[in-house]
């Protein structure tokens, strides 16, 4: 049996965290939702009785929706790293690097949601990510 690529272990760990943050999300949402005797409407604009809701609530589904977003691109190249036979070293470290940036950031959002700070962290976190890109991109051209 092959040994798997080291890469992947922050790839498992950022869905793993992501299904942290739905867990979040949802026992946050749900309570609120009961407290403010919300009846769910079909027929509402998408969103609309979701911004009812206190703002501390929707960060952390704001946030995982972030976390559907960028992060793809992440799945995308550390797969494509790891079937090149290039997921550790520098690359290795670059995955980690924007793991560790993403929790912060969702932490950042979901706790204060701070913008300035959110977009230091986010701004970091695609750094990361571009060099894993040119990284892999040199790789195959």
């Amino acid at each position: 049996m092959a040994t798997a690529s080291p890469i992947l272990t922050p790839v498992v760990v950022l869905v793993a965290w992501t299904l942290v943050m739905w867990l979040w999300m949802y026992a946050t949402r749900l309570p609120a939702m009961s407290k403010a005797k919300m009846k769910l409407d079909s027929q509402a604009p998408r969103g609309e009785q979701m911004n009812l809701l206190p703002a501390s609530v929707r960060w952390k589904a704001d946030n995982y929706n972030h976390l559907m977003e960028q992060p793809t691109i992440f799945y995308a190249i550390t797969l494509a790293l790891a079937l090149l036979g290039q997921g550790d070293g520098m690359n290795l470290m670059l995955a980690w690097a924007y793991v560790g940036l993403r929790i912060v950031h969702s932490l950042v959002q979901a706790l204060i949601n701070k913008i300035e700070v959110r977009f230091v962290i986010f701004a970091l976190s695609t750094f990361a990510l571009i060099g894993l890109t040119v990284n892999a991109v040199c790789l195959v051209f």
